[in-house]
């Protein structure tokens, strides 16, 4: 028999993922046994991939909780079918769009993405058959093209310019889909807009917040992540806000280039973007909807530097085993940067957003780390990690 992925697994591994997440490193073989035994009864049988979406477990940072004094916890992203939290947004968006009844049996799906949202969308498309279009910035990778169309979509690469231009890989994609939606009425089309699609939001709120609150057992006092659209962080803070009546604290963490630190900081000024950032699909020049309604209950917000972001992904990999990417080490940091600010006996929490697959060819690469500027900010006794030229 299946069961609801999003709502009765997460409350019936409450207790054992508590417990995993605190003290799994210590327990016995025996007790690892049961706990393994306690979530697959729980997971049952997912109808199929989009199933599998979501209920992705806590991981604790043993070296960085040491050292914080406080409990850091890590919610594995990475695990879900399609390498990435943006899983979560594209499941949604796509759902969302069925209920709206813009989508019907062959129906198209039209995006404008460079990165894991594309792979997300490509997996829950071909899993509920859909045909998929992507539009994307032609300064991606040609790996970037390649694996999407390996997925199934149809890949156009644009020229790279602001949002604020009419040929914006975004506004192309969404003209796309207005064609498309007119010439086949019968199947339909949508642009799934993820930034400005508050489905994305949306999945936050019924997934990743009650995961991780109940994953803790509501023992936790602060949650920090980076933003790109806004929906990772303005539905989990959503939904931590209401159910512990406002005590949890959120925290946005920003990398350079990005105007929301400032914003939050400065209570609501938005200023000039300038600069940029090693990391990707994070980091933002506006307040998207996404955000909008949320930002005004974030307690506070870190700026994360690429160089601490690159010695992180070095030192999760050499402390923690964690093979991450760049976005994620800046949400690591900014956790350890908010426990420090809270003190000692705290329990925070971030977003483990994908592993670094697929960026294994810059993060661990000397030539490239020497061209951004980076290479000293690996410390030596971590160089053994700089694999490639």
């Amino acid at each position: 028999m299946a069961v609801n992925p999003f709502r009765t697994s997460v409350r019936r591994l409450a207790t054992s993922a508590a417990r995993a997440a605190t003290s799994a490193y210590t327990s016995t073989p025996q007790e690892m046994t049961d706990y393994h035994v306690q979530v697959s009864k729980a997971q049952g049988v997912a109808d199929s991939l989009t199933g599998a979406i979501g209920n992705t477990p806590l991981i604790r940072l043993p070296h960085l909780s040491a050292q914080t004094g406080c409990t850091i916890l890590g919610k594995a992203e990475f695990q879900n079918p399609g390498g990435s939290v943006k899983d979560r947004a594209a499941l949604y968006v796509v759902r969302d769009a069925e209920e709206r009844g813009l989508l019907k049996p062959g129906g198209t799906v039209v995006e404008g993405t460079a990165g894991n949202t594309g792979i997300g969308l490509a997996h829950v498309c071909r899993a509920r058959g859909y045909k998929l279009v992507i539009y994307m910035p032609n300064t991606q990778s040609q790996g970037k093209v390649d694996l999407l169309r390996l997925l199934g979509a149809e890949v156009y690469p644009v020229p790279a310019v602001a949002w604020e231009n009419p040929e914006n890989y975004n506004w192309q994609a969404k003209r796309h889909a207005e064609r498309v939606a007119k010439e086949d009425p019968e199947r339909g089309a949508v642009w799934t807009n993820q930034f400005d699609n508050t489905a994305n939001r949306r999945a936050h709120i019924e997934t990743t917040g009650p995961e991780i609150w109940t994953q803790t057992e509501g023992k936790l006092d602060a949650f920090t992540c980076s933003t790109g659209t806004g929906g990772t962080l303005a539905g989990v803070t959503r939904y931590l806000k209401d159910v512990s009546g406002g005590k949890v604290k959120c925290f946005l963490a920003d990398p350079p280039g990005s105007v929301l630190y400032s914003y939050v900081t400065s209570g609501g000024k938005l200023t000039e973007r300038q600069g940029g950032s090693i990391t990707e699909g994070i980091g933002q020049g506006r307040v998207t909807d996404n955000l909008k309604g949320e930002v005004a209950e974030v307690d506070g917000a870190v700026h994360i530097s690429d160089e601490k972001s690159i010695e992180m992904v070095y030192r999760c990999l050499h402390e923690e085993g964690l093979y991450l990417g760049a976005s994620s080490a800046l949400n690591v940091v900014a956790a350890k940067e908010v426990a420090e600010r809270l003190g000692p006996n705290h329990t925070v929490v971030t977003i483990l957003c994908d592993g670094a697959y697929r960026y294994a060819d810059r993060l661990f690469s000397e030539k490239w780390l020497q061209s951004k500027g980076l290479r000293e900010a690996i410390p030596k006794h971590l160089e053994k990690y700089i694999v490639l030229p």
